[in-house]
């Protein structure tokens, strides 16, 4: 049994649409989800998928539909909005300042400071390793600039920041795209940790392989509109293939 079973949903997307330019970007798509649960979002390019989620994050306003937080509906107009209900966003660009170490780009524009007014880099960094030994224990790169370090390294400073900042639920956009193997289970066993941590996380990427291994259940969006929502565990690679494409749910599944 999950955790995702006792507890109420942390996300629901209820009924969401919007359009640009006269064409349904989404269409009335509803899904959810539970603490220490990882949802997959796949689909095509143009599928919706990301659009779907930039409702979610505050970086568009849906034209029809409800967002409810912990039972709660709620307006997020904004990012900062989506901040304040402990909604992170983890992009492929990472948005990392590449010059800065991983304490300062952890606390990038909230600076600790002492009681005398100066930046106070020593704690900044004993909370970094702190957050970092939780996450990634084989981090060691605390002294140099975030350009120096593996793409899965970048992860594990972009993800300590979210968590660090007290996120609650992650919105990852393709967060294995470009990496190798090795890397590709570093963020895997990542997401695992933050899943053990009670962290929702909303999974976008076109990578069923990464879906199958990473999430607990996926729903396949075409041309704007939900397909369906299965558990990972129910379907094999071939079945979601199938729903990307055909835009169906398999038929062991369908009803």
């Amino acid at each position: 049994m999950t955790m995702a079973s006792a507890a109420a949903p942390l996300v629901e997307l209820r009924n969401i649409s919007i359009s640009f330019g006269g064409i349904r970007a989404v269409d009335n798509v509803s899904v959810d989800l539970f603490p220490g649960e990882v949802v997959g979002l796949l689909g095509h390019n143009g599928a919706g998928k990301s659009t779907l989620i930039k409702c979610l994050s505050g970086a568009y306003h849906p034209d029809a539909g409800e967002i409810w937080i912990n039972g709660k509906k709620v307006a997020i107009n904004n990012p900062r909005d989506a901040r304040a209900f402990n909604i992170e966003t983890i992009y492929q660009t990472l948005a990392l300042a590449d010059n800065l170490d991983a304490a300062s780009n952890l606390f990038l524009g909230r600076e600790l400071v002492s009681s005398f007014g100066f930046v106070d880099d020593a704690g900044m960094e004993a909370e970094t390793r702190k957050i970092l030994a939780r996450l990634n224990p084989n981090f060691r790169k605390f002294k140099e600039p975030v350009s120096a370090l593996s793409g899965g390294q970048r992860q594990s400073v972009a993800i300590a920041r979210a968590v660090y900042f007290n996120a609650k639920i992650l919105i990852m956009d393709e967060p294995t795209a470009a990496l190798g193997p090795h890397e590709t289970q570093m963020v895997g066993e990542l997401i695992q940790e933050l899943k053990r941590q009670g962290l929702g996380i909303f999974l976008i990427d076109h990578d069923i392989h990464q879906v199958k291994q990473m999430c607990d259940r996926a729903a396949v969006m075409k041309n704007g509109q939900l397909v369906g929502i299965v558990k990972v565990a129910d379907v094999t690679e071939d079945d979601l293939l199938g729903m990307i494409i055909l835009g169906k749910k398999p038929a062991h599944l369908a009803g």
